[in-house]
């Protein structure tokens, strides 16, 4: 079922909810988080073995998917983000969510625990870091260094960067150049991540680097200790975006944080092992009542 949920500020929010109806059988909800520039592809093989036992929620972030650029851009923040995903639940009914995250999907359902610990059943954070990620993107700091050219390149243009973007997004240049800097060629099924590059190619560029400037400062540091639901962290041993010791040293500040680290995954690790993450996430949801 899709279905558009307003924000609190007026945003127009799709939501995507599938798999068994919502509250039966006394279960949380599995709500799935993107990454910035992501709309659902990750979570493919996901779906499709828990949509049989729970109701997932897939929420397209304000400005990415079916949602709403919202009105004012100042909105494009990891808290505002947390809160578009309770104010889902709260529209679709339910009290209490397993918060699946990926890539920025991280910060965002680390933070949304932190707005409302009792409705979180449980944490699973996927190839993300839970603080400031252009500080260890590819372990360097290049990232933090180069954000404030391509913010000023964007403010600047008169519209040929963001026709170049559209034009090289979905295509096959852009397909290797993923696969030679980060992910997994031979793992990973091609046509499991072109959906990235084809909504890319549709996203505005300015959308995705307004929340790249938001996350770089957000850190969930300070309230991961109270977070004493039951997590498992899952990192790729290759994943060069966020190194897998970011997933370790979550799994340790997180009270009842177990780690997973997927061999030989890059940063779409769920993609590429799907049989891994599906088993080790059904042995974590059973030990924990959830399934």
């Amino acid at each position: 079922m899709e279905r558009k949920i307003a924000a609190a500020d007026g945003t127009l929010l799709s939501v995507r909810v599938t798999g068994r109806p919502v509250g039966e059988g006394g279960k949380p909800a599995l709500l799935l988080a993107d990454g910035i520039g992501c709309d659902g592809y990750i979570w493919k093989y996901v779906r499709a073995a828990f949509e049989p036992h729970l109701t997932l929620v897939h929420l397209h972030h304000r400005g990415h998917g079916g949602s709403a650029i919202p009105s004012d851009r100042a909105s494009l923040t990891v808290p505002q983000l947390a809160a578009d995903l309770w104010q889902v639940c709260d529209a679709l009914g339910v009290d209490r969510a397993i918060l699946w995250g990926h890539s920025m999907g991280v910060q965002v359902t680390l933070h949304a625990a932190h707005l409302a610990p009792s409705r979180c059943a449980a944490l699973l954070p996927t190839c993300g870091a839970f603080e400031k990620p252009l500080t260890t993107f590819r372990d360097s700091d290049v990232g933090t260094r180069l954000l404030p050219w391509v913010r000023r390149a964007l403010a600047a243009d008169s519209g040929r960067l963001r026709s170049a973007w559209r034009k090289l997004m979905p295509t096959d240049a852009a397909y290797w150049v993923a696969v030679a800097t980060e992910v997994n060629g031979r793992m990973i099924r091609r046509g499991d991540f072109l959906p990235y590059l084809d909504h890319l190619a549709d996203m505005d560029p300015s959308v995705f680097v307004d929340l790249l400037a938001a996350v770089a400062e957000h850190s969930a540091r300070p309230f991961l200790p109270a977070l004493s639901m039951p997590a498992l962290v899952f990192a790729g041993s290759h994943d060069h975006f966020t190194p897998a010791r970011l997933g370790a040293e979550l799994a340790q500040l997180l009270p009842a944080g177990e780690l997973c680290v997927i061999p030989g995954g890059s940063h779409t690790a769920p993609l590429e092992l799907p049989d891994l993450v599906q088993l080790r996430t059904e042995e974590f949801f059973k030990r924990n009542h959830l399934l």
